[in-house]
């Protein structure tokens, strides 16, 4: 007897993950199964790539299975939500695979595919039902599923969802569920204001934590380079060339700066392809297989990839332009190193992005080693830097760091406003 089997899962489950090559649960799945398997609510905080997945829909599937009949029409009996299409996908994919020769049927329900083929799946009656809140609200505002019958919630990666601004939704959404439910809530960051959502959701949940909020897997090397913006592409080309065999994902911070980036590099030779919230949902499923068959060896994206992609050999992680949200930081970086892998991050820090990273190092409680440059100090920070072809003061490797002098020059200015949490990839339109 396995340890799956010694948590309750049915010998079929069991039989399903041998034959997927799951045998041996990870931290997170062995202290949450079991407390699931007994019906208690669960919050569960994980680092990324630890099988969180897993933790929730091998008992979701397990506990359905003793349901013995269909569901009635236009019905909903699981419901997990996630903040992304890519993320739903993701989940649908791996639940599917569990339920495979059972009777359970997985629906997936995300923008930017047509809602009447989607009307017409539900009409059906569906037992898992994986959604992104836009969506689920938009046919619910349209009658196409009740979800009256629903017996199990999961809110997958809930701190993202405050991100993006779901809080109204997911309000909306957990007045039509019934009050009688077991609910779990999973994610990889623990933000202050989740407590207020478990609280609001959550009845006296069991709390799993296998790594502390914002640690990354322990395979992932992270350095830093301190360049001045101008020079952030010259060094991507550089470093990407010497592993062209390998696959890696570029993190910029704007859908149009993101798109930009990709054709630069396509004209550098690399087999580059990109996805961001002005790609239709289309495109971006075809570039990440892409991706994942190695027709494409760099994905350049912003923060709508940052969770829900599950390639296990990603051994590069660029972070192009830091994230205005710390913890999405760790959520970009946890896309390598993935399944026990190793995987190596690079992050570029120009003279305006010193506040990004030092609080991203706040979060992480550890300061990021430095590959090349210097940090910019407070003057410099604020400093316009030079244009092209101007003073390098972060340095490029073996380029002398602040060998220079003094500030660059120009005047004092105002630091450029990134983006709000959720724009450039993100938000319910990307949804």
């Amino acid at each position: 007897m396995n340890d799956f089997e010694m948590m309750g899962l049915p010998a079929k489950l069991v039989a399903r993950l041998a034959n997927m090559g799951i045998t041996e649960p990870t931290p997170i799945q062995s202290h949450a199964i079991p407390h699931a398997m007994n019906g208690r609510d669960v919050m569960g905080l994980a680092q990324t790539g630890t099988g969180k997945t897993a933790a929730f829909g091998l008992p979701l599937v397990s506990q359905m299975l003793e349901f013995g009949k269909k569901p009635e029409p236009k019905t909903v009996r699981g419901l997990v939500l996630a903040p992304t299409r890519e993320l739903a996908g993701q989940i649908a994919v791996n639940l599917r695979a569990y339920c495979e020769n059972t009777p359970l049927k997985v629906g997936m329900v995300v923008g930017g595919q047509s809602i009447n083929a989607q009307i017409s799946r539900l009409s059906r009656g569906t037992d898992l039902l994986v959604a992104t809140p836009g969506r689920l609200i938009d046919l619910m505002d349209r009658r196409a599923l009740t979800l009256d019958a629903c017996a199990f919630l999961v809110l997958d990666e809930a701190d993202q969802m405050l991100d993006l601004g779901f809080i109204h939704a997911l309000r909306k959404i957990a007045a039509m569920l019934p009050e009688q439910r077991q609910t779990m809530l999973f994610s990889a960051t623990m933000p202050k204001q989740m407590n207020e959502l478990a609280q609001s959701y959550l009845k006296s949940p069991i709390r799993v934590e296998v790594a502390p909020p914002g640690k990354v897997a322990d395979k992932v090397t992270q350095e830093v380079h301190f360049i001045a913006k101008a020079e952030k592409t010259s060094l991507l080309v550089e470093l990407l060339d010497k592993h062209r065999d390998d696959r890696a994902l570029v993190f910029g911070r704007t859908k149009h700066g993101s798109e930009k980036l990709m054709k630069t590099l396509v004209k550098h030779g690399f087999k580059a392809g990109s996805i961001h919230g002005n790609k239709s949902q289309g495109q971006r499923d075809r570039a990440i297989a892409a991706f994942k068959s190695g027709e494409i060896m760099v994905l350049v994206a912003t923060d709508v990839a940052a969770r829900g992609l599950d390639i296990k050999d990603v051994k590069h992680v660029y972070n192009y332009d830091l994230p205005n949200v710390p913890e999405n930081y760790v959520h970009r970086i946890g896309r390598t190193a993935r399944a026990g892998e190793d995987g190596a991050a690079v992050a570029f820090c120009s003279p305006d992005e010193m506040g990004e990273l030092k609080a991203i190092q706040k979060t992480m409680k550890l300061t990021i080693p430095v590959a090349s440059g210097r940090p910019w100090e407070p003057a410099e920070a604020s400093a316009k830097p030079k244009g092209r072809g101007g003073s390098r003061r972060g340095g490029r490797p073996g380029g002398g760091g602040n060998s220079g002098g003094g500030a660059p020059s120009g005047g004092p200015r105002r630091r450029r406003r990134g983006p709000k949490p959720g724009q450039g990839g993100g938000g319910r339109k990307a949804a």
